[in-house]
């Protein structure tokens, strides 16, 4: 039987839809915080990952179960274990780029404020200097 394709994998729609379907994909913070632990380890089971989210299992494998539709993560039973692992690793990469525009954002918001702060300055948004 062939695997149906990603939920985010309308082909027929513009590269931007299917871009903001695959983020819909990550939009949630446990699912962020699965796949950094993915990005973390080779592989990691199941009871790994209800002890580090300190979810309920129902709550977690629905947020597994997104992350297999969407394609991100792969799963494999061995004996009673389940693991996970990234189903690609530029997953790792994407999350690691979030991350530092993420920093980024925080600093010109911190450098923003601090200006405003020093010049009485009640437009924060770096470009009225």
């Amino acid at each position: 039987m062939k695997d149906s394709p990603p939920e985010y994998a309308d082909f027929r729609a513009p590269l931007y839809e299917v871009k903001a379907n695959l983020f819909k994909g990550l939009a949630h913070p446990v699912r962020i915080r699965v796949l950094e632990l993915l990005s973390a380890a080779p592989e990691v089971s199941v009871s790994d990952l209800l002890t580090a989210t300190g979810l309920e299992a129902s709550h977690l494998s629905q947020h597994l179960s997104v992350l297999r539709r969407y394609r991100l993560v792969k799963s494999e039973r061995r004996g009673l274990q389940q693991f996970y692992t990234l189903a690609d690793p530029l997953a790792a990469e994407l999350l690691a780029v979030a991350r530092g525009l993420l920093q980024n954002v925080l600093n010109a918001t911190k450098e923003d404020l601090e200006y405003s702060t020093a010049t009485g300055s009640t437009t924060v948004d770096g470009d009225n200097r």
